[in-house]
Parts: structure tokens; C-alpha cells; sequence
């Protein structure tokens, strides 16, 4: 196949890059479109608006109304899938014959309908869906949002084998390539990790005065984390900590207003988010949920001095000889007192991570992906 066009369809708007789905969507595209690639994007957009910066690296952009509320949820096709059906986005998708990248299970509705049989259709696994939604419903406090939860997990278990009309699965974690090629052999299955903001790995030198946790506050596994990290690690400890991302949760924010060595930098922009990584002495990497890949991980060890993770964070990944790893509180606790005080050794740990990082850099996943899209 002559690659020299690709429909793109994106389950939000993916400008501003500032959570983890969409930053893989648009450093995708900024790749795709650097290769000589001609993206036509097709977007669900539910609130982010149209977003003239796309347009310096999409040949075409096409917005959707993401249809939310009850009538979407009353169906057994999930609601992430339910919500983002557009008669619309058939219409635009039958004026060419490009192959369709689908990101995520979200936007592949259109997989079973006969009008595309020929067409090269692209599954972009973003996770397990029917693992991620239940890790999502153990997470949540709410009984009616932990309901919610567990019925989109159920749905998305029953809906998963529409993936079978996909010509290529592209994963994003060695967990999910073992998970896909095992339940669905037929289908080629291709490992390529998210693309992300980092080009080169870059790191600061000297010390950083405190330390950071980021994420999507809004996500019930991020706040999860978040309050963990506040009440149980830096409880006893005076170590400056910034917990900083989008959407903190009311709970969340009265939680850090009884510490004094906590700050909270709510809904960052992009830049302020790079410098906040950039200039910490340590990145926490904490979480209850071994699924997908986080971006995270990968923002930190390109940008970011000491990394400290637990285990599950590195699950799925190669990364493990790249991060300080403690898998209790008080472990926590020991690694951050001791890593605050000591001066990264930049020539060492860059060498490092250039190696184990070599299938994580953007230009070589994007010549692979359009390799095997070729193939």
C-alpha cells in the first residue's frame, strides 16, 4: 500500500495535548504529518471546541457533537461507543479511500459496517477497556459513578470482539500485545507505545526543592493516587510536594489544604506542566492500576531527574532499571528522604535512558507504524 494519506479518528479534540489520550493522538499526527503524511482528522468534540492549531499539521479537520446523556447509556454497546456514533462521520469517511485509524475502542463503531469491508481499518488499543473500567469502578467512592463503572466494563467486555473486523491492532504496552494476540490471533497485533511531547531526553542538572505527582486529577485511579500519596506518604513527611494536573476533585483539594508542605497547581497549561516535570528533584509515580501504558512515566524519564515508581506503574513496560521502584508507604518514605538529597548524575542516567527508551522515541514509532500500515 501507497501510504501517502490517513483518516485519523480522535475520540476528543486532541489539542491541547494536556491528558494522556489525546497527547498519543496529537504527537502522532505532528509525526505522521513531518513524514509527509496527510492527515484527515475526524474529532468528537464535547466542550474543547475547534482548535486552529491542528490545522498546521492536518490536510482536513472534521468536528462531531459527542451525543451524551441517558439516551446513549441506555443501549448494551458501551457508552464510550454509543456516544461517539455520527451519521456524519460515515458520509466524510466514504469521500476517500485512505485507511481509518480508530484511537481507542471509542471511535470504532463504524468497524462492523459493510461500507468500509475494504477499507484499511486501524484498531489504536489504548488499554483493555473492560480491565480498565473495572480498576476504574474498584477505584471510584461514588455508588452511582462505581455502577456506572462496572456496567461500561461489562459492556466493553461483550463489545471487545468487534476488533476482529480490524485489518491491524496497534497496542500500546508488551501486557496488551500478549492480552490481543492470544484473544485474537487472526488479527495482526503491532507493539507501539504512545507518542508523546519528548524528542530527546533532556535533563536538568543540579537539585530540584520538591517533589511532583501529575496526572488527570478528574480520573477516579488518579485521585485515588493522589490522596494515597498525601495522607499515608507525605503524612510525616516535610518534603515539599506538588500535586498538579486537570480537574481536582472537591475531595482532593480540602485533602491538601491540611498540609502545609503540599501545593496543589490545578489545571496547568501544557508549558507549565513540562516545567513543573523538568525542574522537580523527584517524579512519583504511583498508581493502583497496571493497565495501558502512562504517558507519565514516559514524560518523566525524558524530561524529568529522579524517577520514583511503584511497581504496577512499570507493569506492561521495559522501563523497570530506569526508576528508584518502592512498593510500600514507608519504602515511599525512605526512597524520597534519601533521593531529595542527592545530586543526579546526568551523563550516567541520559546514557541510560537512551538505551532502554530506543523503542519509546516518537520519529522511529511513527516510521514503524507507517512501515507496517505499508505492509
Amino acid at each position: 500500500m501507497n501510504l501517502t494519506n490517513i483518516n485519523i479518528i480522535s475520540f476528543n479534540v486532541p489539542y491541547p495535548a494536556n491528558y494522556g489520550g489525546v497527547i498519543d493522538v496529537f504527537y502522532k499526527i505532528k509525526h505522521l504529518h513531518k513524514n509527509g503524511i496527510k492527515v484527515h482528522l475526524h474529532c468528537f468534540d464535547y466542550g474543547r471546541g475547534k482548535q486552529t492549531e491542528l490545522e498546521k499539521y492536518c490536510e482536513t479537520v472534521h468536528y462531531y457533537k459527542r451525543q451524551t446523556g441517558v439516551f446513549s447509556f441506555l443501549s448494551l454497546t458501551p457508552y464510550i461507543v454509543k456516544s461517539r456514533v455520527a451519521t456524519d462521520l460515515k458520509t466524510n469517511l466514504l469521500k476517500n479511500d485512505f485507511p481509518i485509524l480508530f484511537e481507542g475502542l471509542h471511535t470504532s463503531f463504524l468497524l462492523t459496517d459493510n461500507a468500509f469491508k475494504t477499507r484499511f481499518k486501524i484498531l489504536r488499543a489504548t488499554n483493555i477497556e473492560h480491565d480498565y473500567y473495572a480498576y476504574l469502578a474498584k477505584a471510584e467512592q461514588h455508588f452511582f459513578k462505581k455502577i456506572y463503572f462496572s456496567i461500561e466494563a461489562w459492556k466493553a467486555k461483550k463489545y471487545e470482539p468487534v476488533v476482529q473486523h480490524a485489518n491491524l491492532i496497534l497496542v500500546v504496552s508488551k501486557t496488551d500485545d500478549v492480552y490481543f494476540k492470544q484473544q485474537y490471533p487472526n488479527i495482526k497485533t503491532v507493539f507501539i507505545p504512545c507518542f508523546h511531547s519528548g524528542e530527546e531526553i533532556d535533563i536538568q542538572r543540579g537539585k530540584g526543592d520538591y517533589v511532583l505527582y501529575h496526572g488527570n486529577l478528574g480520573v477516579p485511579e488518579n485521585e485515588a493516587a493522589a490522596l494515597v500519596i498525601c495522607n499515608e506518604i507525605f503524612n510525616t513527611l516535610n518534603t515539599p510536594l506538588i500535586i498538579a494536573g486537570l480537574n481536582p476533585t472537591k475531595k482532593l483539594r480540602s485533602t491538601i489544604n491540611n498540609y502545609k508542605n503540599i501545593q496543589l497547581v490545578e489545571n496547568p497549561s501544557e508549558s507549565k506542566m513540562q516545567e513543573l516535570i523538568t525542574h522537580a528533584q523527584i517524579n512519583l509515580l504511583y498508581t493502583h492500576q497496571p493497565t495501558g501504558l502512562k504517558l507519565k512515566l514516559l514524560h518523566s524519564l525524558f524530561k524529568g531527574r529522579f524517577c520514583l515508581a511503584n511497581s504496577t506503574m512499570l507493569s506492561g513496560t521495559t522501563l523497570t532499571t530506569l526508576c528508584e521502584i518502592a512498593d510500600t508507604n514507608e519504602a515511599f518514605k525512605a526512597k524520597i528522604t534519601t533521593l531529595f538529597e542527592q545530586e543526579i548524575a546526568i551523563e550516567t542516567v541520559k546514557m541510560e535512558r537512551k538505551t532502554a527508551l530506543a523503542n519509546y522515541f516518537n520519529e522511529e514509532n511513527c516510521l514503524k507504524l507507517m512501515d507496517v500500515i505499508k505492509k
